[in-house]
């Protein structure tokens, strides 16, 4: 039997589906993109596995750890594709979903909309049960009574169930009776129950989120089972984990049980790899960009780890509206998503404004140069209009792309416009990045810190194409392309710890605290953490924790996150936490509030074990395989537009023989068969010791 030592990472997309194979012993990638098939993107993802290892005389049955992210949730709660779902919560609360925090996204909308409800009215049934704020049950359920309205829900098609009661949070006592005997009496019925999805306070969050979760777990488990039976099918027997919207991976039994955790599951690979190379490279504060075929994604890297969430969106009215969507709690890489992807559709507006996105051709049709039945023109149809990509070389040749049809889509939307197709090509591509580099902007200025201060580490099969110009315009001195950047998010669930967080809401002011209470809550959180952990296959030496509490000043609403000191806390504990916390608080608002009481909302606890080392697959600190012979490394010339010159002829080059200490004056592209990167007019680009291409952006 061939030994299992390989390890592979499977990326489904909106566009492409990207798989990464890594050798075991050299740690040579072999990577491999093809269009992602949105009718059922497990057919794709076996499909191109089978492919890539073809190409290399391997089989499934060699490969000792698969690792994906999917993108699955997500677009089932936004097309409102999940199950059949009932929501059982405490009498009085049936219309939280409607009456969610009573905040208004856009004061200025008069006719502003909020997502439907993925539970219909008719099938939010009222329970007589109360339990106090403080954790006391005032009355208990009647199981009986509530056996027979679920009944009543399955004869009505039901498939799953969300279960949130008032203050469950605080004893799950009820919730837990109730789950017990619901899934006793109703096995086939999905069971989320709020006081194990986010044991956290606001009513409104934790029911949209116990909702969502219950929503999508059918879809989850049919997905990972065909998956899985496709897997095994074809000779797997290695171990299969998925990447979290934390960052961390987990086994399919967990993304059964928390699908809801996976909402952002692709893109966190991203910001991972992002943080591993940034500090390999001594630049461990950085801007994660990445560009892609639907979208582009931002994310800010601080002391070498991505910034984290608690909170995210999903299925937003206006996508690009905080405020819009529904309320997820759930750990997340905190980062800003911007419709601004190859795939994405210019138009001219009723005013006769060139508009960009967020619409996206995706796979299916596809851009109009993917000869594919798309007709509308997109950024790659930009890109290439304007001589930044080779028709003959994208994908590394393996798929052409059609010059003409870019052309004619663009001269279409000229026409319009009253423009020619060059200036509509460079007007897509331009308002592309003024609108990455506007979001991006903002997205860091909220965090209180200075965009001109942070290198974009750029991936994605377009983001090393746009990097520069976004980087300008950002006021970003320096543009990192990483080695194999066409795939880098995929490398990222490579890099990914196998992790899960636990919360619970415990709110009091800081000289209320019982410790012996918090005390005993992180030994039960570390012994669910220890469960879950050593289901992935940990031991007990290979996990570590991390302790965490949302503070906040007593009568504020919005929490900051702060360490939480190890051992038996105690009142010594909590002054350190509130130094920490006054810290962080005077250095994100720039003010201090003295006088003001903290107190605690939620302490959480991260499981997490070690971090996989992909460094050596980049072949830092050497020049292996490198050529000295720059001229070897040029293919040719193309013609190309930029702003500052007009066409031009400009020298193209091919990474793979790049040497390393290469020094190149813009204008200049550098093509691999994921990504072309391009450096423009006054800008200068380097190849590092560790083949990372560098871009030093002229801000003059």
């Amino acid at each position: 039997m061939k030994t299992q030592t390989y390890r592979a990472g499977l990326d489904i997309g909106g566009t492409f589906t990207d798989l990464v194979l890594v050798e075991p012993d050299s740690g040579r990638l072999h990577l491999h993109k093809q269009l992602t098939t949105p009718a059922n993107p497990a057919d794709g993802a076996l499909l191109g596995l089978k492919q890539l290892l073809a190409t290399h005389q391997l089989e499934l049955m060699q490969v000792a750890e698969l690792i994906h992210g999917t993108t699955l949730i997500t677009n089932a709660i936004i097309e409102q594709r999940g199950s059949d779902t009932a929501l059982l919560t405490t009498r009085g609360f049936r219309d939280i979903l409607e009456m969610g925090n009573e905040q208004r996204y856009d004061i200025y909308d008069l006719f502003l909309r909020f997502p439907t409800p993925l539970v219909p009215r008719r099938h939010r049934l009222e329970v007589n049960e109360r339990m106090t704020r403080d954790g006391e049950p005032r009355q208990r359920p009647n199981l009986d009574e509530v056996c027979a309205q679920v009944e009543q829900l399955t004869a009505a098609g039901v498939e799953a169930l969300a279960i949130c009661f008032l203050h469950a949070y605080r004893n799950p006592e009820h919730e837990r009776l109730v789950a017990e005997r619901i899934r006793a009496e109703f096995p086939a019925l999905a069971v989320s129950v709020s006081s194990e999805i986010i044991p956290e306070v606001r009513e409104f969050e934790r029911t949209a989120t116990t909702v969502c979760n219950a929503y999508v777990q059918p879809l989850m488990d049919h997905y990972l089972r065909q998956l899985e039976q496709g897997l095994v099918a074809g000779g797997f027997r290695g171990r299969f984990y998925l990447m979290q919207s934390s960052g961390g991976l987990a086994t399919p039994e967990t993304a059964r049980r928390f699908p809801i955790r996976f909402l952002e599951s692709g893109p966190a690979g991203g910001a991972l790899i992002s943080a591993h190379l940034g500090v390999a490279l001594g630049a461990p504060d950085l801007l994660s960009f990445d560009m892609g075929g639907t979208t582009a994604k931002a994310c800010l890297i601080q002391g070498g780890r991505p910034d984290t969430a608690s909170v995210m969106e999903a299925g937003r009215i206006h996508r690009f509206k905080s405020g819009s969507g529904l309320p997820i709690k759930a750990p997340v890489v905190d980062m800003i998503e911007i419709g601004a992807g190859g795939g994405s559709i210019a138009r001219a507006d009723s005013l006769g404004l060139l508009k960009v996105g967020p619409q996206s051709a995706g796979a299916d049709p596809g851009p109009a140069c993917y000869g594919l039945g798309g007709t509308e023109p997109t950024v790659t149809d930009a890109c290439l209009h304007l001589g930044y990509f080779d028709p003959d070389f994208f994908l590394g040749g393996r798929m052409a792309l059609d010059a003409r049809g870019s052309a004619a889509a663009l001269t279409r939307l000229g026409e319009n416009l009253d423009l020619n197709s060059d200036e509509v090509a460079w007007g897509i591509y331009r308002i592309v990045c003024e609108n990455m580099a506007q979001a991006a902007r903002v997205h860091i200025i909220e965090k209180s810190q200075d965009p001109r201060r942070f290198p974009l580490m750029a991936f994605g099969g377009a983001g090393p194409a746009h990097a520069a110009r976004v980087a300008r315009l950002l006021g970003a001195p320096e543009v990192i392309v990483p080695q194999r950047p066409g795939v880098a998010a995929t490398l990222g669930f490579l890099v990914a710890p196998a992790s899960f967080e636990f919360s619970r809401s415990i709110p009091a002011a800081e000289r209320s605290l019982d410790w012996n209470e918090i005390n005993s809550l992180f030994e039960e959180l570390e012994t669910q953490a220890r469960d879950i952990l050593g289901r992935s296959g940990l031991g007990e030496e290979q996990m570590r924790f991390e302790r965490l509490a949302d503070m906040r000043f007593v009568g504020q609403f919005h929490e900051i996150e702060v360490a939480v000191p190890g051992g038996i806390l105690s009142a010594e504990s909590s002054a350190t936490m509130v130094k920490a916390f006054e810290a962080e608080y005077a250095r994100l608002y720039h003010t201090a509030l003295p006088g003001y009481e903290p107190m605690v909302l939620n302490w959480r606890l991260r499981g997490i074990g070690p971090t996989p080392d992909l460094r050596s697959a980049f072949h830092y600190g050497g020049d292996e395989g490198r050529t000295d012979d720059l001229a070897r490394a040029l293919k040719g010339t193309r013609r190309a537009y930029f702003p500052e010159t007009g066409h031009l002829e400009v020298k193209v080059y091919d990474r793979a023989t790049l040497p390393s200490g290469s020094a190149l004056a813009g204008p200049v592209m550098v093509e691999e068969p994921e990504s072309t990167t391009i450096a423009n007019p006054g800008d200068s680009l380097s190849v590092d010791r560790g083949g990372n291409l560098r871009i030093q952006v002229n801000q003059a």
